[in-house]
């Protein structure tokens, strides 16, 4: 079996933001398996335009073909993702939403995992508002999914998750995403997918 590029998108962009502490955690569960390989794009660092072209042209200023270059390559590049967002508002950050609408075939028949956090909810109607939204671009969204309630709490000094049951839910979100990359990928080298 091919190794398996996972794309870890951090998708808060928020002064202060918790996120790359819960990114960090995610790629060190992906550094323990031997069957994939993460590309953490974390979109304070890779920020996009905010500002689309005409539908179906492409970006007229250089700056903004320069910005998405330094992203659209790594997703499409992807073999499956890995979403890592907090829940704002009862929704997903605008940053987020900014960097799927910038993107189309990069997501076509590729599985999604979630990583979400949050005080009381844990994240989970940011989760449950990225399933249509990821649909439309015809990603699979899998069921496995990581909720971390008041996540400044759930880490310890190294990192690590202080308790055992986030780690095996990110161990089992891992899996289930390995069986769908697997079954994606080949029925993609088998049939191409046209949206």
């Amino acid at each position: 079996m091919h190794e398996m590029k996972i794309a870890i998108l951090v998708g808060s962009t928020r002064d202060g933001r918790f996120a790359p502490s819960v990114a960090a955690w995610t790629e060190s569960l992906i550094a323990e398996r031997g069957d994939m390989r993460a590309d953490v794009i974390d979109l304070v660092e890779t920020p996009l335009p905010t500002v689309f072209p005409v539908l179906g042209q492409p970006p007229a200023s250089a700056a903004d073909r320069e910005l998405l270059a330094a992203v659209s390559p790594r997703l499409a590049e992807a073999d499956a993702f890995v979403i890592v967002t907090p829940e704002y508002n009862h929704s997903f950050p605008a940053a987020l939403k900014n960097a799927i609408d910038w993107h189309n075939t990069e997501w076509h028949a590729k599985p999604v995992a979630f990583v979400s956090y949050g005080a009381f909810s844990g994240g989970l109607r940011a989760i449950e508002q990225l399933r249509p939204v990821l649909a439309e671009v015809h990603a699979v969204a899998i069921r496995d999914a990581v909720s971390l309630q008041s996540p400044w709490e759930q880490f310890d000094g190294d990192g690590r998750a202080v308790d055992p049951a986030v780690e095996a839910a990110g161990r089992l979100m891992l899996d289930r995403l390995a069986w769908w990359t697997h079954a994606l990928r080949t029925a993609r080298a088998a049939t191409p997918y046209a949206a």
